[in-house]
């Protein structure tokens, strides 16, 4: 599914796709490193209703820290995680994969907000990019990722009309040794 020629990058919007009918649904606060990975979505008739979260824990003062990698989104039918599927969009190197949290039964992804910590723009600095992730269920419930506490929390996304049916994540591409890697930026959500 590519339907994101020409997307332009608005934040804080969702955005109608035409003839997929899906939207997306973005932040405003998300990093600025890296490049937008492919988008992975849910098959039709099917909603993201859990999340799972990538994370590398902090790893002391000389040593390059990424904080959030990766986020996985587990689609079902009505809500119910047997036979439930995953969709990822590209993720980072670093970290390893907390539990899946799910909505409660029948309910789904709804929006999101991401923890950034802003860039330091200097030369003696670890920059992080994406710390952590909420979602927000279609009943109000949140789920919280086991990211770091660096960084600010941004305001939430708007509220998908449907669901949340699709995710691409923008990614810094590895650096290599003595070079500073942030991973996951920022991301995107496809509603239906």
């Amino acid at each position: 599914l590519l339907l994101l020629v020409g997307f332009a990058g608005a934040t804080g919007q969702w955005q109608d796709l035409g003839e997929k009918d899906a939207s997306i649904i973005t932040v405003p606060n998300g990093g600025p490193w890296g490049d937008w990975a492919w988008p992975d979505m849910c098959l039709k008739g099917s909603y993201a209703s859990g999340v799972s979260f990538k994370v590398e824990p902090p790893q002391g003062v000389m040593e390059d820290d990424t904080a959030l990698n990766g986020i996985r989104l587990h689609c079902s039918h009505s809500g119910n995680p047997s036979g439930g599927y995953i969709i990822e969009s590209q993720s980072g190197r670093w970290g390893r994969w907390s539990e899946v949290q799910w909505c409660s039964h029948r309910e789904h992804l709804v929006s999101f907000a991401l923890r950034v910590q802003a860039p330091h723009r200097g030369l003696l600095r670890d920059e992080v990019a994406a710390t952590s992730t909420r979602f927000a269920c279609s009943d109000g419930h949140v789920l919280e990722g086991p990211g770091s506490a660096w960084g600010q929390w941004g305001s939430w996304s708007p509220q998908c009309p449907g669901a949340v049916c699709g995710i691409q994540t923008q990614q810094d591409p590895v650096r290599g040794l003595k070079r500073d890697d942030t991973a996951l930026n920022d991301l995107r959500l496809f509603c239906c």
